[in-house]
C-alpha cells in the first residue's frame, strides 16, 4: 500500500509552491516553542519540512497555527501540519490535523486534499488479511466520501484507483475467515462468508474462488442444487478459470 505516499507527496507540491512569496528567513533554535512572528516561523517549519525533520516540521506548523491563529498562514499551517505527520508515518496526527482543518474551513478550496490525505492515512495502515480490518474498512468510507464530495477532483480519480484495492482486500480477510470455517466443517458459517463475497465483492479478483467454495459447502451441506447453482454463475462468468474446472469435476462426482 505504500505507492500512496508518491501520490500525496507530488499533490502537495501544489500546497508548498505558494510560499515562494513569503519572507526565507535564517532558521535558529526553531525547535524552541518561543514567541516569533508569523514568517520566521512558517519559514522555520518549511525548511525542517524541506530537509525531512517531518515530525519537527509538523511541530513547527501546529506552533504557526497556535501562535497566529487569526493569520493568513494559520489556516495552510494546519493543512501542512497533517501533510508532515503523514511523512512522518504519525498518521493518527494526521488524520487529527486534517480532521481539525475539515472541522474549521470545511468549504476551503483544499478541504479535497484534507480529506484526501485523511483517507491514505487509513490506506497506509491497512494490514494483511490475517489481522483485523477495520482499519481498511475506515480506508474505504473515507475514499468513497472524497470521491462523492469532489468527485472532478485529481484525489478522486486516485481514490477511485484505490477503492479497487481497497475492496479486494476486504474481499480477501471473508475468503481467508471462509476458508476457516470449512477446515473446522462449519460449512454454514463458510456459505454466509463466501456469499458475502458474491453479493458485495463480485468485481474483486476473489470472486472465482467464492463461488467454487460456495459450490463445495453447498454440497457438503447437502443441498446439490445450491450448489448446482454456484457452479452454474461460475461457468458463465469465469469459463477458463481453474475454480470452475474443480467445481464441474466435484458436480460430477457428487450431484450427478
Amino acid at each position: 500500500m505504500r505507492r500512496s505516499r508518491r501520490s500525496a507527496v507530488l499533490i502537495a507540491a501544489a500546497l508548498l509552491a505558494p510560499l515562494a512569496g513569503c519572507a526565507t528567513s535564517k532558521n535558529k533554535a526553531d525547535t524552541k516553542y518561543v514567541a516569533r512572528d508569523v514568517d520566521t516561523l512558517y519559514n522555520s517549519a518549511k525548511d525542517r519540512l524541506d530537509r525531512g525533520q517531518y515530525k519537527v516540521a509538523a511541530q513547527l506548523f501546529d506552533e504557526v497555527e497556535r501562535q497566529h491563529p487569526y493569520s493568513p498562514w494559520a489556516r495552510r499551517a494546519q493543512l501542512m501540519s497533517a501533510f508532515s505527520y503523514y511523512l512522518a508515518r504519525d498518521y493518527t496526527a494526521s488524520i487529527s490535523s486534517a480532521q481539525r482543518f475539515l472541522s474549521i474551513h470545511p468549504g476551503n478550496k483544499d478541504a479535497s486534499y484534507a480529506l484526501y490525505l485523511i483517507a491514505v492515512d487509513y490506506y497506509e495502515q491497512i494490514q494483511d488479511v490475517t489481522r483485523d480490518q477495520k482499519i481498511t474498512q475506515q480506508s474505504l468510507d473515507a475514499l468513497g466520501e472524497l470521491i462523492r464530495r469532489y468527485p472532478d477532483t485529481p484525489y478522486a480519480a486516485d481514490a477511485r484507483l484505490k477503492v479497487d484495492l481497497v475492496r479486494d482486500h476486504l474481499a480477501g480477510k471473508e475468503m481467508e475467515i471462509g476458508r476457516f470455517y470449512q477446515r473446522r466443517g462449519e460449512w454454514l458459517a463458510s456459505v454466509l462468508r463466501f456469499r458475502n463475497v458474491v453479493d458485495n465483492y463480485q468485481t474483486t479478483t476473489h470472486a472465482p474462488e467464492a463461488l467454487m467454495r460456495l459450490t463445495e459447502s453447498y454440497l457438503a451441506l447437502g443441498i446439490p442444487e445450491e450448489a448446482r447453482k454456484a457452479a452454474a454463475v461460475l461457468g458463465a462468468n469465469y469459463p477458463g478459470s481453474k475454480w470452475y474446472e474443480h467445481a464441474f469435476e466435484l458436480m460430477n462426482k457428487k450431484a450427478s
